[in-house]
């Protein structure tokens, strides 16, 4: 009986399940649990990373809440571990980031209501305060009623804005000047209302296209725009467009925030828009790391407008230093 051709020196037995992964590590509880704790030591230590550990959390996490299909049972309990133990880090890392700052929280038709109260506690923990909440009513985002918003946008131009608003301001850009006007402020430590300031959050709200909150004596200089239903038509894109615009321009800072599915629909295309640069923006705040990034964000925008963080952010998801 003849011997069996023996292989080549270079050659070597890959079992079939090696073979059909195409030598890809597999990706354990352990690995994933590290790059977490290597992400909030070096938040808590202040360093400068580059691309992002955090965006291998926001998918993992985000994965299980779109519901598109039934998670396996390890999977899921990995997502729910990982959400925990951010949860549980993220008070310490975020702590004082906004300290004795206040932010004015705007929230677009169909925002949801849990992620906006988990927003605000993300801020008290980080030693901010919420100036208040405002709500833009559904005709103020519906092209069918720009005549109702470029007539009161005139009227609080002529009667209460002069000098304070870009005469040449497009009607949503106008309109977002005044809301901002109304809710914040250049002053870094907040300001106090004023009877004109006032005037234009009474007539903007007795017009139907905003909720006040039952107390406001305060603009903070920080304004947190949290996005709801994507309309997912141009002319809803302009008119946020425009209202981000017009909130720049009166605040110190503003941040536009969506959830994961944002990051690749209208907070994606707000992104492109030569109009909003001078806002950020964080997509995956139905995420514990997208809230955290939030807060960072908010604290940068204080001294350094404009990038893009989160999930889908070009600027990393989350802006460090």
């Amino acid at each position: 009986m003849g011997r069996r051709p023996v292989p080549a020196r270079h050659e070597r037995h890959v079992p079939p399940d090696r073979q059909r992964r195409g030598n890809a590590p597999v990706i354990t509880l352990r690995h994933h649990l590290l790059t977490i704790v290597a992400v909030f030591l070096a938040l808590a230590a202040g360093i400068v990373l580059g691309g992002g550990p955090l965006s291998d959390v926001g998918p993992t996490v985000a994965s299980a809440a779109k519901g598109d299909a039934p998670v396996a049972t390890a999977d899921q309990e990995q997502s729910d571990y990982t959400d925990a133990f951010l949860d549980s880090l993220a008070a310490p890392v975020v702590g004082g980031r906004l300290a004795d700052r206040s932010v004015a929280v705007v929230t677009l038709p169909g925002a949801d209501e849990q992620l906006v109260t988990a927003l605000a506690t993300r801020i008290g923990a980080a030693g901010g305060t919420i100036s208040g909440r405002y709500t833009v009513g559904d005709d103020l985002v519906d092209p069918g009623q720009k005549s109702l918003v470029d007539t009161l946008g005139s009227q609080l131009l002529t009667q209460q804005a002069d000098g304070a608003v870009a005469p040449e301001a497009s009607t949503y850009d106008r309109i977002g000047q005044l809301l901002g006007l109304a809710v914040s402020t250049k002053e870094a430590d907040g300001e106090g209302a004023t009877g004109k300031t006032r005037a234009i959050a009474d007539a903007i709200s007795g017009a139907g296209l905003l909720t006040l909150p039952e107390k406001a004596d305060k603009r903070a200089p920080l304004v947190l725009l949290v996005l709801g239903t994507d309309a997912d038509d141009e002319g809803s894109d302009a008119i946020l467009a425009g209202l981000a615009e017009g909130l720049a321009a009166q605040a110190t800072g503003v941040v536009v925030a969506g959830t994961v599915a944002d990051g690749t629909g209208q907070l994606g295309r707000l992104r492109g828009d030569p109009a909003a640069a001078g806002v950020a923006s964080v997509d995956g705040i139905d995420t514990t790391a997208g809230q955290v990034a939030t807060v960072f964000t908010l604290g940068r925008s204080l001294t350094t407008p404009g990038g893009s963080f989160g999930a889908a952010g070009a600027d990393g998801p989350v802006p460090l230093g």
